[in-house]
């Protein structure tokens, strides 16, 4: 019997194409590639249609930390409509060398919450990717209100000292896509859509309880069963 092509496409999902290397990846401890965050950012956008809500795809990401020209960054952004968005989630990796594919060694999440105008970041190892969330942030700062509006006041940026941390060294997308979810949730929630809710505490306390090992582990299989779903149903 003949080996599987790991290049071979298994699923196309919205603008989203899996491949079978994909699921060995999930099948086992490994770091989570673009495509699968990509995959599970565009699923939760489906499961959470808000016009006001925008998960931002890795490779975007990526290159909105990258772009040289800052003329060049603001017509990318445009089509994206920041200023309409009460909420946008930003994956965030460290690769340093823009000729490199999918490259990095750590993924955190950068979250930007327009009612308290704070960019958050989560990070599962203490910090590490710091620095980058930061040059991420002053990449879209100035981008993400209206700038005909002179009411507008720079948004801070935030480091969650609290955030829920990993135990191992390859879980870390997991933790992305787990707080992303908790995020989508708080927001559709009754605590989210709260005009005097404690600007400080946000969807904090919802991803300490639910962001833990178990659940993150588990996560693999939930991904897992979420693509051989849909691909039962082509």
């Amino acid at each position: 019997m003949g080996q599987s092509n790991p290049d071979e496409k298994i699923l196309s999902y919205n603008d989203v194409v899996l491949r079978r290397s994909d699921l060995d990846i999930l099948s086992g401890p490994f770091f989570l590639n673009d495509r699968i965050i990509e995959f599970y950012f565009s699923f939760l956008s489906s499961s959470h249609p808000s016009q006001q809500i925008l998960l931002v795809p890795p490779s975007i990401s990526f290159w909105i930390m990258n772009c040289p020209l800052a003329e060049g960054l603001k017509e990318f952004l445009e089509p994206l409509c920041f200023p309409s968005k009460d909420l946008i989630i930003f994956p965030v990796n460290d690769n340093n060398d823009v000729n490199e594919a999918e490259g990095g060694f750590h993924w955190s999440l950068l979250a930007f919450e327009r009612k308290s105008n704070v960019f958050v970041h989560h990070d599962s190892c203490g910090g590490m990717n710091a620095r980058h969330a930061k040059r991420l942030y002053k990449a879209v700062v100035g981008f993400v209100s209206d700038s005909n509006s002179a009411s507008n006041s720079c948004p801070r940026y935030l480091e969650c000292i609290d955030s829920p941390q990993q135990r191992n060294g390859y879980d870390c997308g997991l933790y992305v896509i787990a707080i992303a979810k908790v995020i989508c949730l708080w927001y559709g929630s009754d605590e989210g859509n709260n005009e005097y809710k404690d600007k400080e505490e946000l969807w904090f306390s919802a991803a300490k309880k639910q962001v833990t090992p178990h659940v993150v582990s588990g996560m693999r299989d939930e991904i897992l069963g979420l693509i051989r779903g849909f691909m039962d149903m082509k």
